[in-house]
Parts: structure tokens; sequence; C-alpha cells
């Protein structure tokens, strides 16, 4: 009979106790496996939403006295006057080490027009990657198409024209495709066109006024994309939003550090569990230690005993934890997105669904169950080899 069968023999005979030890390493992994998975669920479902906020890197051309304030970013006023961004360069973004974490690029072409005696800022972008840099906008009617403008509300209450109205801008003619419900932000003032449609309505073509950037920066840093962006456009002003920025990393940071937290206590609560059960086996074994001591067992064979049952017993909690881990998140994970985190895309909704087999997080979980059940055995199979076997035999 080998030390392994003696293990399982004996986990057979003290089922009680081996489902205790088992019940506390299971709390734990799972505990941990749910927070992971939850804490990973949750970033990446805060993040998206996070991304709703817009631009948060703006490129205005360098200038000596510029202040801005344009699309709810409050950094001043501005100088339309400017040397301008010439629109070419604007391929040298992609180039940057970090260019893959660019979400939307929104050149925008800014100017004043004169409509029906009225003075208003005419601006041009890219209507495409407007929902990604604006999302907050919702219009009545419909994006322009080429020959057509976007009102601002204060813009359409002042030139008092609606949706299908004729729109004259510096002798171009447009129509009016949507008006912006109320934003509190200068959009309300602003009326929006395409970008090709504007340069030409202004006599801007090739110019850019300012480019906004929404960047994904849940992995990278965004000063760094600052710099690099100031690096390939050498003649520009590159500024983050620090506010946003700010507010993405501390909000993932306070997810992490709670899951890590957390998980650590359960651990710790797991690990007594299983040392207690352990010691109180032992003891109460304590003549059959002193049978395997007097018939030629050494020290190393009865902790190998105590320790191999440790080792089944995580092992099986491991596996048994990873499961309820990942079946504790999707229960949960509804709970804590509001039942909104399947309404974004796709990316969004494989990170809110979160509880996927993940095999890393599976072979991390039985190994945190092994060592850990292992750790806290240590003690209570040194103590079996400590025994006198003359004193256990008396016990008898």
């Amino acid at each position: 009979m080998t030390l392994r069968d003696i293990a399982l023999l004996n986990l057979r005979r003290r089922k009680a106790k081996a489902a205790f030890v088992m019940a506390g390493l299971v709390i734990g992994v799972a505990t941990v496996v749910g927070l992971v998975s939850l804490t990973g669920a949750l970033v990446g479902d805060v993040q998206h939403k996070l991304e709703e906020f817009g631009a948060n890197i703006l490129i205005v051309p360098k200038t000596e006295n510029l202040a801005l304030s344009y699309g709810g970013l409050s950094l001043g006023g501005v100088s339309y006057e400017v040397e301008e961004i010439r629109e070419e360069d604007l391929a040298k973004i992609s180039t940057i080490k970090n260019a893959r974490n660019i979400g939307a690029l929104g050149p925008t072409v800014l100017g004043t027009v004169v409509s029906g005696g009225t003075r208003v800022v005419l601006a041009g972008l890219d209507l495409e990657v407007a929902s990604m840099l604006k999302p907050w906008w919702q219009v009545t009617g419909e994006l322009p198409a080429e020959n057509g403008v976007l009102l601002g509300s204060g813009a359409a209450r002042v030139l008092g024209l609606g949706v299908g109205d004729r729109f004259d801008a510096n002798g171009w003619d447009f129509r009016v495709s949507g008006v912006l419900e109320p934003t509190g932000s200068q959009d309300d003032q602003i009326v929006f066109t395409h970008l090709t449609s504007a340069q030409f309505a202004l006599g801007k073509e090739g110019k850019i006024s300012l480019v906004e950037v929404a960047a994904h920066c849940g992995d990278c840093p965004v000063e760094e994309m600052v710099i690099q962006l100031s690096e390939v456009l050498p003649g520009t002003s590159v500024m983050a939003i620090q506010q946003v920025v700010k507010g993405r990393m501390e909000t993932i940071s306070h997810f992490q550090s709670f899951g890590v937290g957390v998980s650590a206590v359960v651990l710790v609560v797991g690990g007594l569990v299983v040392l207690v059960t352990m010691m109180g086996s032992v003891r109460e074994r304590t003549s059959e230690i002193g049978i395997f001591r007097a018939i030629g067992f050494r020290k190393s064979h009865v902790a190998r005993i105590v320790l191999l049952e440790a080792g089944i017993v995580s092992a099986v909690a491991g596996l048994v934890g990873y499961g309820a881990g990942l079946g504790g998140t999707n229960l949960l994970l509804p709970l804590f997105t509001g039942g909104d985190a399947h309404a974004g895309s796709h990316a969004a909704m494989d990170h809110a669904m979160g509880a996927v087999f993940d095999p890393v997080l599976a072979a991390a979980a039985l190994g945190l169950s092994v060592a850990l059940g292992l750790l806290a055995s240590a003690y209570p199979a040194l103590l079996a080899t400590r025994m006198d076997p003359n004193e256990a035999l008396r016990a008898l």
C-alpha cells in the first residue's frame, strides 16, 4: 500500500473533516476567482462607459497666446486667425508608438460666416466619428449630408431656422438636416457641417483648426501619447483633458485595489480554516501515527501522508472554487452594471459577460488552492512528525 493509498483511505474515513477543509478552500478560491472575474468585467464596462466622455486629447495650432473653449471643454477662448494645421500632416498621427490606442480622430475646421445678416461660427468636422467624440449629442432630424448643416439649439433659435430650411453661408447654399438638443456647451451656438464643405465655404481648403482625439488608454499613459503627438506635429500644441483621464485611471485603480484587498482577507481566513482543521485531524490520529512509526514509517513518510491529504483536497477545492467563482460572477455582474452592459459594442459585451472560461485563471486558481492548502498544512504535518511513537502507542 502506497502513501497515496493511505491518504485516500483516510479521506474516505473522515469525510466530514475533508469536506470542512474543502469548504474553506472553495470559499476562498471562489471569492478570489469571482472578484478577479468581476473586477475585470467591471473594468471593461467602466472603461467603455468612460469612453463616452468623448475626446480626451486636443491638438491645436501652436501660438504665443492661445486659449480655447470649444465642445464643452473649458480652456478659454480661441483666436481663429492663427496659422492652422495642414490636413496632410494628420497622417503622421498613425505613426506614433501608441497609435493603436486612438479610438477616434476628429479634425475640425472653424470660421465665421454670415447667414441672414447674423455672424455665426461654422464648424466642419468628420461626422462619421461624431458619435464617438460627441456621444452626448441628440439630434432632431438627422446628421447632414455634404450639402447639409446641423444647427446647435442656440444657433437655430437665433437664426429662426428648423429642419428642412435653407441656410446660406457666405454664398454657399446648405439645407438644415437636423437641430441639436441643448447640450449646455458651446455646441449650442455653432453650425456644423462636413469638413470638406466647411473648408470650401470658409476658404480654408486643406486647413484644420483643431483635432479632437479619443484615446482608449486603459493600458497606456495619456501623457505619453501627448509627447508622441507633439513630436510628430511640432507646429501644434497637444493637451490632455486631465479631468477625464484621471477619472478613468482612478476608477479602474479603485476596482482593482478593492478586489486585491478582499481576496487577501478571504484567503487568510480560508488558510486558517485549513490549519485548524488539519491540526485537529492530526491530534485525533495520535495512535494511528504511532502505529505507522512503530512499523517502520519515517517522519518524512508521516509528513507526506498529511500533505498528500491536504494536496488532494486542495486540488479538488481549486476546481470547484473556480467553477463557483465563475458562476457567482455571472449572477452578480448584472447588479453591478445596472443590467445595461449588453447594450454597447461587442467588445463591451465581452467584457461585461466576464465569466467565460479562462485557462490561465483556472490554472492560477488550482495552483493557489494547492499552495494555500499545503502551506496551511505544513505546521500540522510538522506536528505529526514530532510525536513520540511510544507515547502514541500508550494512548491505545
